[in-house]
Protein backbone atom coordinates (compact mmCIF):
# COMPACT_ATOMS: atom_id res chain seq x y z
CA UNK A 1 0.00 0.00 0.00
CA UNK A 2 1.49 3.16 -1.24
CA UNK A 3 1.40 6.32 0.79
CA UNK A 4 -1.52 8.08 -1.19
CA UNK A 5 -3.80 4.99 0.08
CA UNK A 6 -2.50 5.01 3.56
CA UNK A 7 -3.63 8.52 3.54
CA UNK A 8 -7.31 7.72 2.16
CA UNK A 9 -7.69 5.11 5.01
CA UNK A 10 -6.71 7.01 7.52
CA UNK A 11 -9.45 9.87 6.57
CA UNK A 12 -11.71 7.23 6.38
CA UNK A 13 -10.94 6.29 9.82
CA UNK A 14 -11.20 9.90 10.96
CA UNK A 15 -14.30 11.48 8.95
CA UNK A 16 -17.06 11.97 10.43
CA UNK A 17 -20.61 11.63 8.56
CA UNK A 18 -20.88 15.28 8.53
CA UNK A 19 -17.86 15.88 6.89
CA UNK A 20 -18.22 13.56 4.89
CA UNK A 21 -21.38 15.46 3.68
CA UNK A 22 -19.77 18.74 3.22
CA UNK A 23 -17.51 16.79 1.19
CA UNK A 24 -20.44 15.69 -1.16
CA UNK A 25 -21.56 18.79 -1.39
CA UNK A 26 -18.53 20.20 -2.22
CA UNK A 27 -18.12 17.84 -5.31
CA UNK A 28 -21.73 17.46 -6.02
CA UNK A 29 -23.00 14.61 -4.74
CA UNK A 30 -26.06 15.06 -2.36
CA UNK A 31 -25.89 12.80 0.68
CA UNK A 32 -27.43 12.75 3.54
CA UNK A 33 -25.85 12.48 7.18
CA UNK A 34 -27.65 8.92 7.53
CA UNK A 35 -26.41 7.91 4.25
CA UNK A 36 -23.13 9.32 4.90
CA UNK A 37 -23.64 6.95 8.67
CA UNK A 38 -24.07 3.87 6.28
CA UNK A 39 -21.37 4.64 3.68
CA UNK A 40 -18.81 5.06 6.89
CA UNK A 41 -20.05 1.73 8.34
CA UNK A 42 -19.76 0.12 5.24
CA UNK A 43 -16.03 1.74 4.75
CA UNK A 44 -14.51 0.68 7.76
CA UNK A 45 -15.81 -2.88 8.57
CA UNK A 46 -15.02 -3.76 4.96
CA UNK A 47 -11.11 -2.73 3.70
CA UNK A 48 -12.01 -1.00 0.58
CA UNK A 49 -9.09 -0.32 -1.88
CA UNK A 50 -10.58 2.19 -4.06
CA UNK A 51 -7.55 2.07 -6.26
CA UNK A 52 -8.12 -1.96 -7.24
CA UNK A 53 -10.69 -1.98 -9.76
CA UNK A 54 -12.50 -5.17 -9.06
CA UNK A 55 -12.88 -3.90 -5.00
CA UNK A 56 -14.28 -0.41 -6.18
CA UNK A 57 -16.79 -2.12 -8.64
CA UNK A 58 -17.84 -3.91 -5.07
CA UNK A 59 -18.02 -1.11 -3.20
CA UNK A 60 -19.60 1.39 -6.14
CA UNK A 61 -22.18 -1.39 -5.75
CA UNK A 62 -22.74 -1.34 -2.68
CA UNK A 63 -22.90 2.80 -2.53
CA UNK A 64 -25.77 2.44 -5.01
CA UNK A 65 -27.69 0.10 -2.42
CA UNK A 66 -27.16 2.49 0.14
CA UNK A 67 -27.72 6.05 -2.11
CA UNK A 68 -28.70 5.48 -5.82
CA UNK A 69 -27.38 4.47 -8.89
CA UNK A 70 -27.02 8.16 -9.86
CA UNK A 71 -24.80 8.82 -6.42
CA UNK A 72 -22.84 5.73 -7.35
CA UNK A 73 -21.73 6.45 -10.26
CA UNK A 74 -20.60 10.25 -9.53
CA UNK A 75 -19.12 8.89 -6.80
CA UNK A 76 -16.96 6.39 -9.06
CA UNK A 77 -16.08 9.52 -11.65
CA UNK A 78 -14.87 10.95 -8.43
CA UNK A 79 -12.69 8.19 -7.35
CA UNK A 80 -11.63 7.61 -10.95
CA UNK A 81 -10.11 11.11 -11.04
CA UNK A 82 -8.16 10.74 -7.92
CA UNK A 83 -6.66 7.48 -9.22
CA UNK A 84 -5.69 9.11 -12.00
CA UNK A 85 -3.64 11.76 -9.84
CA UNK A 86 -1.50 9.14 -8.41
Amino acid sequence: MNIYQQLIQQKIKTITPEELVSYSHDYGIPLTVEQAKKILHIARTNKINVFDPQERKKWIKELAKITSPQIAKKANELFLTFVHKK
